[in-house]
């Protein structure tokens, strides 16, 4: 077997490990980047980018509709939209990202990677052939992660699609049941509801559980507003085909009739086939690190994004990943690691300052903790809401416009610890929060951060104005 030695050898070339991979070859290392599949990997390719894209043409289409004095609006055309999906995924063709790759000095390994003893990486290719990676310094997993599927009889062999086959699609079902009420089921229902499909959601815990209550309410109405029929408190017990139709026997009785099932329940580490074994870590587990990123208990091992079970978002993932390439390149040249709260090796806002859009429709954006989060981890805090309809942005915006903003206060620092908003295009409005939660800014110098006018972004002010009363 060949072997070759590199600095630093990377598993996983999705969007987080192009980023460890980047910031250590800036950081004077060599390494080598291990991919199976495509290099962009999940987000790129069956993920974020195609699930965006497949939302961007009923969002579009509803925003135009609600501004008096657009002409005629058409209707979501499907194909066209599975087209331009096309071309945003290029066809999943990765050539592109290898070509940038290349010029960032970053070793690109097709092929499969798995761990076989201490900072070694076995990579075996489509042919078969094995090449030996030693790490001089390190080894970075950056594998991911996998749709769970549930243990329901049947299941299986209705062969459900997952959020990959829900992101490739090259046609709408003319019916799909949806397993879940977490973001990949309501996006999924919503995209699928906009090109004509028949949508039933099925979320045992509700929509969005994991957010502010009213997330999760408003996003339930749109759906049925659009003829989504959204059953909570229901689950899936078994399954079965019935000639074409794959049908889900429920927790209440009931039965929904469907071309096509998706699972949306969850993820599963990627670490099943990693060789964790040789090296006395569980397989299929996720890997636990301390916040620069080392896997605790195995000086030489990092892991960076969903892996690590941290915070499941690509955003995060690469945050996470400029941090360990950078440490991982900081000990290399024998320098002191700057991992203190907030310093330069370390991903600190993992625990609280997580930001994520959810782009239903309306659209939900988030950072931080929710009211029920703040309480359980023992601050002392306070819940101001606000009616986003009633700023002068969102009449000028749409002539209905609909939406809602929590912010959480720790009264006792007087800074803002979480905020969520719900409305049309509310995604954008998010860093600012973001800055304001990392910074922790005082809401009294936040006074002096003036919004302008008349934009949405005046809910800053009306949030202060009504928090002060």
């Amino acid at each position: 077997m060949e072997r070759v030695d590199v600095d630093l050898v990377v598993v996983g070339a999705g969007a987080v490990g192009e980023n460890v991979a980047d910031r250590a070859v800036q950081g004077g290392l060599t390494v080598a980047l291990v991919e199976a599949e495509l290099v962009g990997g999940e987000c790129s390719y069956w993920a974020c980018m195609p699930s965006k894209a497949l939302l961007r043409a009923g969002t579009a289409t509803r925003a135009a509709r609600a501004v008096g004095g657009v002409g005629t609006v058409g209707d979501v055309d499907p194909s066209a939209a599975f087209a331009r999906r096309d071309r945003i995924v290029h066809d999943w063709d990765d050539a592109s990202q290898v070509s940038w790759a290349a010029g960032a000095g970053i070793r690109v390994v097709r092929g499969h990677g798995r761990l076989a003893g201490e900072r070694r990486v076995v990579v075996t290719a489509a042919d078969g052939a094995a090449t030996e990676f030693v790490a001089r310094h390190a080894v970075a997993v950056a594998t991911g992660s996998v749709a769970l599927l549930p243990d329901i009889p049947g299941l299986a062999d209705l062969e459900p699609w997952t959020s990959r086959e829900a992101t490739s699609a090259k046609a709408a079902p003319r019916s799909l049941a949806i397993l879940g009420g977490g973001v990949v089921g309501v996006e999924m229902a919503t995209a699928y509801a906009d090109f004509g499909s028949t949508v039933t959601v099925l979320a045992r815990s509700g929509l969005l559980s994991g957010f502010e209550p009213f997330a999760g309410d408003r996003v339930a109405s749109a759906l049925r507003g659009r003829g989504v029929d959204v059953r909570e408190g229901v689950e899936a017990v078994r399954a079965r085909r019935e000639g074409e139709a794959k049908v889900l026997e429920l927790s209440d009785g009931t039965e929904v009739r469907a071309d096509e099932v998706l699972v949306a329940v969850g993820r599963a580490a990627r670490t099943g086939d990693l060789g964790l074994e040789t090296i006395g870590l569980e397989p299929g587990s996720w890997l636990d690190t301390d916040d620069t990123l080392r896997v605790r208990g195995v000086d030489w091992l990092y892991a960076v994004g969903d892996v690590t079970h941290r915070a499941l978002l690509t955003h995060q993932g690469k945050y996470q990943a400029r941090a360990a390439g950078d440490v991982i390149a900081a000990h290399a040249r024998g320098e002191e690691p700057d991992d203190a709260p907030w310093g330069r090796h370390v991903a600190t806002a993992d625990h609280a300052a997580v930001p994520q859009v959810t782009f239903t429709d309306p659209e939900v954006a988030s950072v931080g903790l929710t009211l029920a989060a703040a309480e359980a981890a023992g601050l002392r805090v306070r819940a101001v809401d606000y009616d986003l309809s009633w700023l002068a942005g969102a009449t000028v915006l749409a002539d209905d416009y609909a939406g809602t903003v929590r912010a959480v206060v720790d009264e006792d620092r007087g800074v803002l610890v979480g905020l969520t908003l719900v409305g049309p295009g509310v995604g954008e409005l998010l860093h600012a929060a973001t800055i304001a939660i990392v910074g922790e800014v005082p809401l009294e110098r936040l006074w002096h951060a003036v919004p302008s006018y008349p934009t949405l972004s005046e809910f800053w002010l009306r949030l202060l104005e009504t928090y002060g009363r």
